[in-house]
């Protein structure tokens, strides 16, 4: 059954096109996504996005953002916001956004995140595109974001060492951290199949008020309603390089981009009111 006024899909993506950058990102396959991209941004979660200006309009920066979902849409949607509010610049920018490896195993959905922007998450790999003038999306929390049961949504897990500090010090490009409310709720995990998840090789596989419970329908995320809010940008320009051995600071700009998120997930939680109405 098809929903009124969703868009197709695109058709699963064939070999390599001449048109993918060594990313393997493919501008033309990111534009028949739009129409889709749209649909959930606009009538499937109603996103509220705000701060976009605090993007820079060229040069590296690194986004930084709590991740959630269990199927993680986040960067999906922080990229249509970004694409929707610069639809009529003379260079719109496209990001990239860094992707847990166990996602490029699966064969359909390895390719189409590819081309679409999503680059194997490692440091060298984010340094690389920050050095070649991307905008980057990263995600500390990594597999704790989307992991986490949602008796504890909204809770920000830890950030590691701060491995992304260190490398946007590297870049010299500046930090914008990114709160994203809503995410938490398309996908409530009530529990872990832990057995069936290690078969797979998968971080976890889990269960939610609809999966597995109706199959394949399990899958279709909850129309929650969204908020993302882009932060005023942390500079790190006139810092320097060697600023990135220097644990103490890169600790301690770590724990600030965090709080900020943080405090910024409560403001937009409070703004957002309930969840689905």
């Amino acid at each position: 059954m098809r929903i009124p006024g969703l868009p197709s899909l695109p058709v699963p993506p064939g070999p390599a096109s001449a048109r993918e950058d060594r990313w393997g990102y493919d501008p033309e396959y990111a534009e028949r996504l739009e129409g889709w991209m749209d649909f959930l941004y606009t009538r499937w979660w109603r996103v509220h996005a705000a701060g976009l200006h605090n993007i820079p309009a060229e040069g590296p920066a690194l986004v930084v953002a709590n991740h959630a979902g269990t199927v993680p849409w986040d960067a999906a949607m922080m990229a249509t916001a970004m694409r929707r509010a610069w639809a009529h610049e003379s260079a719109p920018r496209h990001p990239r956004f860094l992707v847990l490896d166990w996602a490029f195993t699966l064969p359909w959905a390895s390719v189409a995140i590819r081309r679409f922007g999503g680059v194997p998450a490692s440091p060298d790999n984010a340094l690389a595109l920050l050095r070649e003038g991307h905008v980057v999306f990263v995600f500390p929390e990594g597999a704790k974001g989307t992991g986490k049961p949602y008796s504890e949504r909204y809770r920000l897990a830890r950030f590691g060492r701060g491995g992304f500090v260190e490398v946007a010090l590297q870049a010299g490009a500046p930090i914008v951290p990114c709160a994203v409310v809503g995410s938490e709720e398309i996908h409530p995990k009530l529990g872990e199949l832990g057995g069936l998840a290690k078969l797979l090789r998968m971080p976890y596989l889990p269960v939610t008020p609809t999966f597995p419970l109706l199959g394949p329908l399990g899958a279709v995320p909850l129309p929650s309603r969204w908020r993302i809010e882009f932060d005023t940008p942390i500079d790190l320009g006139g810092v320097g390089a060697e600023a990135a051995q220097d644990s103490g600071r890169v600790f301690a700009l770590a724990d600030e981009v965090r709080d900020r998120i943080q405090r910024k997930v409560h403001e937009n939680l409070v703004e957002r009111g309930g969840a689905f109405l």
